[in-house]
């Protein structure tokens, strides 16, 4: 077996080096709570996406957003946003008021909100703006680790991860995960670990991470081995399946231990889960409804009838949710095949973009400020 090194994010060593991808919606801290508790407390987990706007102006649920576990550490907060001064204020906020121990700046989502305002995988197309953002972000962070994540361009004609990379390096941020696709493709076809690659050929000074089509721990073995990546971001691989980080360490740690649980132990893993969404909102019903999103990924694979799925995505209560799996035939097998691709997959999609953003990828004269923030963190 293959000894991997532990991956250093400025002062906090993560063995092994293994990441949870800030996904909106999803990775709240009961999300992270869970995939923690299956790993043992190895890892990185990071939180949803914060807008930086919302949290200069300390909008309500942005707020609770920022919320760690008392035993979370170091506590990973994502940012994103487009007006390089916002984003320095809020990296300062951070800093002044001790919210979080790493920063990690957003620049891979792909979804049309974030996109035609200029931000995630279409800001780093503008190489000045994104020099700029960085550059705040770090010179306000000071001693904090300042993280980026990122996808390989906007489309095959506009591809933009080795410069980024390269301005990444020179503006002093500690580290660059890389989603093998590009904005246009946002969850379909195949992850191009060969860009993982050249990224971490271009760029030897930091560690790099690679991000894309991890389903199971020797994907992500696989993945270090092939291109030489310094760790691996997890993100769709884990929906419905907060023990593939118990697994990612087994497989780093060479024990082989890789859970297959019963429908009877996924069961119990939804009742927990939906119980401390209720906890962490601090209103029952609304974290039972907010569970419901993730009912289709846990049950995936399992033999549970079209009715019995519709019934589950209404649930409103503990009792009612514990009732209904106990309806179900609990001693089924983990199925073949459930470890595959989950989540999204859609692809080949238009990149909804500011008008005139692809004229010139140094021109930011037209380039918008702080009204071009999203008002709203996460989902």
């Amino acid at each position: 077996m293959t000894a991997f090194s532990p991956l250093s994010i400025g002062p906090h060593v993560v063995q092994p080096p293994v990441v949870l991808a800030p996904m909106a919606g999803i990775t709240n801290a009961p999300f992270r709570t869970l995939c923690r508790e299956f790993s043992g407390g190895k890892g990185l987990f990071v939180s949803e996406m914060i807008t930086t706007r919302a949290l200069v102006e300390r909008n309500e649920k942005t707020m609770q957003l920022i919320h760690f576990d008392a035993s979370e550490t170091p506590r990973s907060i994502q940012l994103y946003g487009v007006d390089p001064v916002t984003v320095g204020k809020a990296v300062r906020m951070i800093v002044d008021e001790d919210l979080a121990d790493h920063i990690d700046l957003n620049f891979g989502c792909p979804v049309p909100k974030v996109t035609r305002k200029g931000g995630g995988s279409a800001l780093p197309y503008k190489r000045p703006l994104l020099r700029a953002i960085l550059n705040e972000a770090v010179t306000g962070a000071g001693d904090l680790p300042v993280t980026m994540k990122m996808r390989k361009g906007i489309d095959d004609d506009h591809i933009t991860y080795l410069d980024a990379g390269r301005i990444a390096v020179e503006e002093g941020v500690t580290a660059i995960a890389l989603h093998g696709r590009t904005a246009a493709q946002h969850y379909g076809g195949t992850a191009d670990w060969d860009a993982i690659a050249r990224l971490k050929e271009h760029v030897p000074e930091i560690p790099v991470l690679g991000n894309g089509d991890i389903w199971c721990a020797e994907d992500a073995l696989r993945m270090m081995r092939e291109t030489g990546c310094d760790g691996v971001v997890v993100g769709r691989g884990c929906l419905g399946r907060p023990w593939l980080f118990g697994d990612l360490v087994g497989a780093f740690e060479g024990t082989g231990a890789s859970a297959a649980p019963t429908l009877r132990e996924v069961a119990d893993v939804m009742v927990r889960h939906a119980q401390l969404l209720g906890e962490w909102i601090g209103d029952e019903t609304r974290g039972v409804i907010d569970f419901r999103k993730h009912v289709a990924w846990y049950l995936k694979g399992f033999a549970v009838g079209s009715e019995m799925r519709k019934r589950l995505a209404v649930t409103s209560s503990l009792d009612e949710l514990r009732a209904q799996l106990s309806e179900l035939d609990l001693e089924q097998a983990w199925p073949l095949g459930a470890d595959g691709p989950r989540g999204r997959t859609s692809g080949n999609n238009r990149v909804v973009l500011p008008d005139g953003w692809l004229k010139d990828p140094y021109d930011c004269s037209a380039v918008v400020g702080a009204e071009a923030e999203l008002d709203t963190s996460g989902g």
